[in-house]
């Protein structure tokens, strides 16, 4: 027979009652709300695509899409204005292939060490430094190419012009660098030790190692940070805005002015051209170019991460 003080008190039945309600409605709820973040996510991005679409077809409405497209001649405010995409392509190219060059030996590097040679206490030191040079923001970046890298470069090279392609290049590389960085170090840091320690019992140098066994194994994700970084240089706006001038060139000179889809964009809507008007739907004509580089080099780091996946 049960004593009282073992006996379940009635309110503590009640409670216990009322606790699984609870439980229950939150177990309901909560599907429910994270479905409607989910949405929420995606529909933004649809509304996103649809205004650029909408408003490009307009623009297309007005300028023959294969003369946008073949044109190498971009002045919109010119009486006979022209709109030739190219020279726009090509100064955009122009800072992310510099930006590539000097990002990707030194992101690949500063990976190699942290992940091989660094010791616990310098990683620790050395990963939150560049976490904060990530967390800059680009207009500091873009006073800093202008003001500090472009001068550095005509005490090199008195030729190179104030706005150039080359320092806004070289500061958007040390921009991207902490992103190669640290997804190269998370894609070689999950190479297994085993393996490690199997091409060291084999006679293989630590250099020899890191370069001819970890690196390769740790290829797709390398391949797909390097992409994404090359797709986040493609869309940089302010670092280039500010140091690489307004004129848009199709042309391989990196010395002199240029301008990119970005910086463009940037120019018209600071108030250059009035709603309604060809200039006006330029910008997403140029938008809408710039949306597909950075998909297609997101689906391609995407591809390559699957197709190149090693499981261990």
């Amino acid at each position: 027979m049960r004593t009282n003080e073992q006996s379940p008190s009635v309110q503590a039945m009640i409670a216990a009652s009322r606790n699984k309600k609870g439980k229950r409605l939150l177990e309901k709820t909560m599907p429910k709300l994270l479905l409607l973040t989910a949405l929420i996510s995606v529909l933004t991005t649809f509304g996103i695509v649809f205004t650029l679409i909408f408003e490009t077809v307009e623009f297309f409405n007005r300028i023959p899409l294969l003369d946008f497209i073949t044109g190498v001649e971009w002045l919109p405010f010119a009486g006979e204005a022209q709109y030739g995409i190219l020279p726009l392509i090509a100064g955009t190219m122009k800072v992310t292939v510099i930006a590539v060059l000097v990002a990707v030996p030194l992101g690949l590097a500063a990976a190699i060490y942290l992940s091989e040679y660094a010791s616990d206490s310098a990683r620790r030191i050395i990963k939150p430094v560049l976490e904060v040079l990530a967390g800059i923001p680009t207009i500091v970046y873009g006073f800093f190419a202008l003001t500090f890298v472009t001068p550095v470069l005509q005490m090199i090279s008195p030729d190179i012009k104030i706005f150039n392609a080359l320092s806004p290049g070289i500061v958007v590389g040390i921009m991207i660098l902490p992103m190669i960085t640290s997804l190269s170090e998370d894609a070689m840091s999950s190479v297994p030790k085993s393996i490690r320690e199997g091409a060291l019992g084999l006679g293989s140098t630590k250099f020899e190692v890191a370069i001819k066994v970890v690196l390769p194994a740790a290829l797709s994700g390398i391949v797909a940070s390097i992409v994404l970084a090359v797709s986040r240089a493609i869309g940089e706006t302010m670092i280039v805005s500010l140091a690489g001038g307004s004129t848009p060139t199709l042309d391989a000179n990196v010395t002199g002015s240029i301008q990119t889809m970005t910086a463009y964009i940037v120019q018209v809507s600071t108030g250059d051209a009035g709603y309604g008007t060809t200039i006006y739907y330029s910008i997403y004509a140029v938008g809408f170019t710039l949306f597909i580089f950075t998909l297609l080099m997101n689906l391609l780091a995407q591809y390559i991460s699957k197709r190149y996946r090693e499981e261990y």
